[in-house]
């Protein structure tokens, strides 16, 4: 019988290279080679750690996160903020159980925070793709608040290698929601536009309350149809066709969405005080808005329009409820009323995040300290007092900082005659007692309070 022949110099080859590129995924191997800690467990490290910085009001804040692997099978397990009233689709069935329509303000407020919350995203240095926004993805706060979760699910499992996507897959295929991903979705090498087209159905069913169904499986092209068709305002029909385009190069931006002419409106000078009292706040007392209403002369006219030859029209800060005026400065705070608008496409404080790390990019062989917990809270007031040392040599600092959960945290130095505040903000910074954004104001701050006391700064 003829020796078998011998498999060809290529294939040969080709699974050389195989076995050498599944050897260089292994990072750390136990004595006895039964265990083995793979590249992709170091990517889905690095990829939660860096969706942990991804700060925005309407997108659900990823607070802690860990890898177990004690179990016969890995997981990672994370803590998310708390989401008080349910998801979207909880909420639009108990609306229309209870005989009630959506409010058209109520569906332009939710869809300007959306957008907000994607164009922050797709604003990033690489781009975030949500890949999975879904009315089961969108959920509310008590109070209004729309916030987008499951970011990190395109992510994570782009992480993954082909054999453990799949379920993944199955969770994200599920028949009711795929009109939810456009025609292109696992065609081409989609981008942003596919979160588009799925905000645009997410409009669509906001507005009609329920996209009907067949049963437990897919909805229809049908059924979509008369969804738009049932639509009165003519405005919106086109807004939501605009997300809705096969063509994904012919859906807008979600920057551009907030200007079309269904959400952009021009913001009262009520709304522009707010945002910029509370970007000054941490200069002001805690209660402020209480002090200064006390000291207010009631009768006083706060604004007058003059309208000849009649009586002009006055408006008296009696007409003002502090009430109304605390808890509108509260939803302003809470992102219910962002100033899209007005932002440049790139939003501010942008982290930088997710771009994958290089392949080759090997750890370092010598020990590296453990690094500081990042402040994820911002402040929103200050205090800062100075005085003299018992023997006179030096200035002894107080900051007293209030963080947005309201945590008040004071902080000593003695200072040294090398400091500055640029030093001392990045310090606090680095120790993990400011959050980075309030790096530049705590500057200006530390530096007013030098001048104050010193005349110069130290």
């Amino acid at each position: 019988m003829a020796a078998p022949e011998p498999a060809p110099r290529r294939g040969r080859e080709r699974e050389r290279e195989d076995e050498s590129e599944d050897e260089s995924d292994i990072l750390e191997e136990s004595p006895c080679g039964r265990w083995q800690k793979r590249r992709e467990q170091e990517k889905i490290q690095t990829m939660f750690e860096q969706l942990a910085l991804v700060d925005h009001p309407n997108i659900v804040k990823l607070h802690k996160h860990w890898l177990d692997a004690s179990e016969t099978r890995a997981r990672v397990i994370f803590i998310t903020e708390y989401v008080s009233s349910g998801s979207l689709k909880q909420f639009l069935k108990k609306t229309k159980k209870n005989h009630k329509a959506m409010n058209a303000r109520a569906w332009k407020r939710w869809c300007t925070q959306i957008l907000s919350a994607l164009s922050f995203l797709h604003a990033c240095n690489p781009p975030i793709i949500h890949g999975n926004l879904t009315s089961d993805t969108i959920f509310i706060q008590h109070n209004g608040l729309i916030k987008i979760g499951s970011v990190w699910h395109r992510i994570f499992s782009n992480a993954l290698p082909d054999d453990l996507r799949s379920p993944i897959r199955v969770e994200r295929e599920e028949p009711r929601n795929l009109h939810f991903f456009p025609p292109e979705y696992g065609e081409v090498a989609d981008g942003t536009a596919v979160d588009i087209f799925s905000f645009g159905m997410c409009a669509l069913e906001m507005a009609v309350l329920e996209i009907q169904a067949n049963g437990d499986t897919r909805v229809t092209e049908e059924a979509i149809t008369r969804a738009r068709h049932s639509l009165s305002d003519p405005n919106m029909r086109e807004f939501i066709l605009s997300c809705l385009a096969r063509d994904p190069s012919r859906r807008p931006s979600a920057h551009n969405l907030l200007f079309h002419r269904v959400l952009f409106e021009v913001h009262s000078l009520k709304l522009l005080a707010a945002h910029c009292f509370l970007q000054h706040q941490y200069l002001m007392p805690e209660n402020v808005v209480e002090e200064k209403t006390k000291a207010v002369d009631l009768n006083a006219v706060l604004a007058e329009l003059p309208r000849p030859p009649r009586p002009p029209l006055q408006w008296r800060y009696s007409e003002v409820s502090y009430l109304e005026l605390d808890k509108f400065l509260e939803d302003v705070r809470n992102g219910i009323y962002p100033l899209m608008n007005f932002a440049a496409a790139r939003p501010l404080g942008l982290p930088r995040v997710l771009a994958p790390p290089p392949e080759e990019t090997q750890k370092a062989k010598t020990p590296t300290p453990e690094p500081f917990d990042s402040e994820t809270r911002k402040v929103i007031q200050m205090q800062c007092n100075l005085e003299r040392s018992e023997d006179k040599a030096r200035w002894h600092l107080t900051l007293l900082l209030v963080l947005e959960d309201r945590l008040h945290r004071q902080l000593t130095y003695d200072l040294l005659p090398t400091d500055s505040a640029q030093d001392l903000a990045a310090e606090l910074v680095h120790y993990g007692f400011v959050h980075e954004d309030d790096r530049t104001k705590l500057a200006a701050f530390l530096e007013s309070t030098f001048l104050k006391y010193l005349g110069a700064q130290p």
